[in-house]
């Protein structure tokens, strides 16, 4: 079973999922079964745009810098499906596996940025101590070099990736093979969320 609701699974709605879907089976490939769960629903294009916008808006924080937030939530939830998914796009968009796994497993060992292990640091506390969160966090953040909107960027994919996280695990969603999440990085690198 490719998850824990087959019912979920069996009744994909009409529409950009389906297609993606039914054209990966008639090829007998391998796909992201986060589809099933987007296909379920009409209202689920709303959280591709709502990804789409939190992902690659243009911000003052980079594409590939919020992948790599995104999985890194995503290892600290221990959702093996979107750190992978999550790593590999980061890293087709930063042009460094080594160093996004690295950034992703030991943030403090990585060879990143002060500027990008401080917001890594703040992310990590965000999934893992929220209650602790507070203005110095922000004003740490400020101090490495990072603005508001930046900081807001930040927050809004660690939050949505702890989203993200539960909804797939949750409903168990299983992790692809090395090959097939190395080639959805690089879709979701090029292409971007939307399926509309």
């Amino acid at each position: 079973m490719a998850t824990f609701l087959p019912g979920v699974v069996a009744a994909p709605k009409p529409g950009a999922y389906r297609t993606l879907i039914e054209g990966a089976q008639a090829r007998n490939a391998e796909y992201g079964r986060i589809w099933d769960l987007f296909a379920f629903q009409d209202f689920t294009v709303h959280m591709g745009r709502f990804t789409q916008g939190v992902m690659r808006q243009p911000a003052s924080i980079s594409d590939g810098l919020r992948e790599l937030i995104a999985a890194y939530t995503s290892y600290q939830n221990e959702c093996a499906f979107c750190t992978q998914a999550h790593a590999a796009t980061a890293a087709a968009l930063l042009g460094d596996e080594a160093l996004v796994w690295q950034g992703v497993r030991d943030v403090e060992s990585a060879p990143l940025a002060e500027k990008d292990k401080a917001l890594l640091r703040f992310t990590g506390k965000v999934t893992k101590n929220l209650a602790a969160i507070g203005q110095a966090d922000s004003d740490v953040l400020r101090a490495a070099g990072w603005d508001d909107e930046a900081i807001y960027y930040a927050i809004t994919t660690c939050a949505l990736f702890n989203f993200y996280n539960r909804w797939i695990t949750a409903t168990g969603v299983p992790a692809m093979s090395a090959d097939g999440h190395k080639q959805q990085g690089q879709m979701l690198a090029a292409r971007g969320y939307t399926r509309d």
